[in-house]
């Protein structure tokens, strides 16, 4: 094996090592006065010295019972379904809004009995056509209120 391969395969198994030490140590030095300090090394001059090693395998949120358990799996399916819920209730909402904006733009147009002829010719809208055309722009502004509100909860 030539010189540069073992160094190499030495560089890599030290890397290697490395990844499967254990947890560091950790010193809590009691000072005489009473003060605590911890560090990697006792304090100089410390009358009590422990060496305390961490536990990290068990770090994080854990469950520790089965009961736990499944009341946690029951929060997280009542929030997903409270999710759909509200999904689908915002797009009934914007259907409910598109709806509405559609119907006053097709309520543009005069219907039937709308319109009254003129003395010089011609003909005018009536107010039956404008009470309409109020009733379809208070429709679209209700959908759009009723969308609005719903996006912010």
């Amino acid at each position: 094996m030539s010189r540069r391969i073992r160094h190499i395969f030495f560089a890599s198994c030290l890397l290697l090592s490395a990844g499967f030490a254990g947890p560091e140590q950790i010193y809590k030095s009691t000072m005489p006065d009473g003060k605590v300090i911890y560090g990697p090394e006792p304090a100089p001059g410390a009358k009590k010295v422990e060496k305390i090693t961490p536990r990290t395998e068990n770090t994080g949120v854990q469950i520790s019972t089965p009961e736990q358990k499944r009341e946690v799996q029951q929060r997280q399916s009542q929030q997903a379904g409270q999710a759909g819920e509200r999904k689908a209730e915002l797009e009934r909402l914007q259907r409910e809004l598109q709806d509405a904006e559609a119907a006053r733009e097709a309520g543009r147009e005069p219907q039937e009995g709308e319109t009254i002829g003129k003395a010089g010719g011609g003909t005018r809208l009536t107010d039956a056509y404008f009470e309409r055309q109020k009733a379809l722009e208070a429709a679209v502004q209700d959908a759009r209120k009723r969308f609005q509100e719903a996006q912010g909860r």
